[in-house]
Parts: C-alpha cells; sequence; structure tokens
C-alpha cells in the first residue's frame, strides 16, 4: 500500500499547524545536525514560529555563521561591483580617512578643540604626554651620543698633540747622533794618515 502524498499548502486548523510544525521543526534540526555530522559543515538555521517564537540550531555558533555570512556577502558584492564604483568607493574612503588623520593632527597641535568632551580631551592629552616621553628620551640618546663623540675626538686630539710633541726631540736626536758620527770619522781619519797635526795646522817647529 503506497503512502499518501501530502499536498503542501497551508494548515487551517491551528492545533494540526502547531503539531505539524513542532514535528517538521524537530526533523529538520536533526537532518541539519547529520549533514554537518556527515559532511563537516558549519550550519545555522534560524526559525520563527507563526507565534513569534524563535528556534534556532547551529554547528558550531550563530553568531559566527552570521559573520562569515557577511563577509562572503561583502566579497561577492565586491567582485559584482563596476569598476567605476569601486574606484570611487575607495576615493571616498581615502578622502575620509585623510580628513579624520588631518583633524586629529590639528588637535595634537592644540586646534578644533572646542568640540571635544572632558573624556576625548584627557585621552588626547594621555597621548600628547606619551608623545612627550617619546620625544625626550629620543633627544636624551642623541644628547649622550654627542658628549660620547665629543670625548672621542677629545681623546684623538690629545693623543695627536702629544706625537706632535716628540717630532722636535727626535728631530735633535738624530742632528746629535749624526754629528757625533762625523766627529768619529774625522779622528780616525787623522789616526790613520799618520803626520803631524802641528805641521797640518801651520804651527811653529820646537827648535
Amino acid at each position: 500500500m503506497t503512502r499518501k502524498r501530502i499536498q503542501i499548502k497551508k494548515i487551517d486548523n491551528i492545533s494540526s499547524r502547531q503539531v505539524t510544525f513542532s514535528k517538521r521543526r524537530k526533523g529538520l534540526f536533526k537532518k541539519a545536525q547529520e549533514l554537518s555530522t556527515l559532511c563537516d559543515a558549519d550550519i545555522a538555521l534560524i526559525v520563527f514560529s507563526a507565534t513569534n517564537k524563535l528556534f534556532e540550531y547551529a554547528s558550531s555558533s550563530i553568531q559566527q555563521v552570521i559573520e562569515r555570512r557577511s563577509q562572503c556577502s561583502g566579497i561577492h558584492r565586491l567582485e559584482h561591483l563596476p569598476i567605476e564604483q569601486f574606484e570611487s568607493d575607495s576615493n571616498d574612503t581615502l578622502r575620509k580617512k585623510v580628513e579624520e588623520k588631518t583633524h586629529e593632527l590639528r588637535q595634537l597641535n592644540g586646534e578644533d578643540l572646542q568640540g571635544l568632551t572632558l573624556h576625548q580631551l584627557q585621552k588626547l592629552e594621555e597621548v600628547l604626554k606619551r608623545s612627550l616621553a617619546s620625544v625626550s628620551r629620543v633627544k636624551d640618546e642623541k644628547f649622550m651620543q654627542e658628549i660620547s663623540t665629543l670625548k672621542r675626538k677629545e681623546v684623538e686630539l690629545i693623543e695627536e698633540n702629544q706625537k706632535l710633541k716628540q717630532v722636535p726631540s727626535l728631530t735633535q736626536y738624530g742632528q746629535r747622533q749624526s754629528l757625533e758620527s762625523t766627529i768619529s770619522s774625522s779622528s780616525y781619519l787623522l789616526e790613520e794618515d799618520g803626520s803631524d797635526t802641528s805641521l797640518k795646522l801651520g804651527l811653529p817647529l820646537l827648535q
């Protein structure tokens, strides 16, 4: 005996409608769970009854599935977006970012502060304090580097000065050694010659 095919249309009887809704909802959620388990699919179901009662099922998290759906919708929209519109949207986004950054810079310079709340002014003050601390730290580092460089140059100049002071002494020592060598050579030549030094010098002979 074949099973009678049920005609798909709205059930007029309210009690029968509620019973059918409960059975079909459970069966739908069971099929979704089986599909998720068998195929490792990420599934989310949201159902509102005729009495506005919420029923939901998710293999992981309803919120996560909705976020994934939104991301896919955004990517799909960008893929089918005309190039002109895409460029226009990009330009508008960049223009807004530039305006925001320009406004922030003006506030950091102490301008356009009248529209800020007390909390916003306190946050701006904290940002400026952190920036000032960073600037001071870098300045101190540069200052210590300059001092170190100047000290190193001072040591180099002192060493160079000491070297320059030693140059005349070495020259005088060399000249003295050269003179002594000349005198020694002259004495040696006189002794080798064996002649009377007095005759060579033109002194009178003693009788």
